[in-house]
């Protein structure tokens, strides 16, 4: 029997790496693990609406650099740099607040996505905006989609709905998909995301996979 697994995890190592990376005793483990978990909760709820892809946490014994990407860098900066500032702030004082271990040094750092289209974390808020605004769900995954597809790189999508679509009285599950998704396949480049439109009624959750073509070791060489 077939067993349904997480896109992310299955391709970790051969594809991805990992979203926190650091290395330590069982004694510390604990500790980083649960400042973790919290901060990066704590990060998602305050930047939602800031087109936040993935938030990565990098360690070393003195240092501790928070790696924030997404495809409007300005909206985080601020001018002058005013909102990175005050980010990095309020990222100590809630570390401050949890008693969770400080580092030395802490860093900041803002990446931009060059190409938001075809990144799943950013087309799960753009659908969950447009459901969130009270547009008809049909015409948001149908508008999506097509955006996604006319990507460069782009070979396949697909877009699951479930929950109380229109308000109806009985939740139901509506798909999109477009192009291929090979999930069994280690070496194709699927990127999915889970999200929540937040709605009178209730939740209702989104699920994106997009697959941008296959990676093989040669190209990988080359680019080195």
């Amino acid at each position: 029997m077939s067993k349904i697994v997480h896109p992310y995890a299955h391709r970790l190592i051969i594809l991805r790496d990992w979203k926190s990376r650091w290395f330590a005793d069982h004694k510390k483990y604990c500790d980083y693990l649960k400042s973790d978990v919290l901060l990066r909760e704590y990060l998602e709820k305050k930047l939602r609406g800031m087109h936040v892809s993935s938030i990565e946490i990098e360690r070393s014994r003195k240092a501790t650099r928070f790696i924030i990407k997404t495809s409007r860098p300005g909206l985080i900066i601020g001018r002058n740099g005013e909102g990175a500032t005050k980010l990095k702030e309020d990222i100590l004082s809630k570390m401050n607040k949890l008693n969770l271990q400080k580092a030395e040094d802490f860093k900041l750092e803002i990446v931009e996505i060059a190409n938001p289209e075809a990144d799943a974390s950013i087309v799960a808020y753009m659908i969950a905006e447009g459901l969130e605004k009270r547009m008809p769900y049909r015409r948001v995954i149908k508008q999506v989609i097509e955006k996604v597809m006319a990507t460069h790189g782009v070979e396949g999508a697909r877009i699951v709905l479930s929950g109380r679509l229109g308000g109806a009285e009985i939740a139901r599950t509506e798909e999109l998909k477009r192009g291929s998704i090979p999930l069994q396949t280690f070496r194709a480049d699927i990127d999915f995301r889970r999200e929540r439109a937040h709605l009178p009624y209730g939740d209702i959750g989104i699920k994106v996979w997009i697959y941008r073509g296959k990676i093989f070791a040669d190209k990988k060489k080359k680019e080195n």
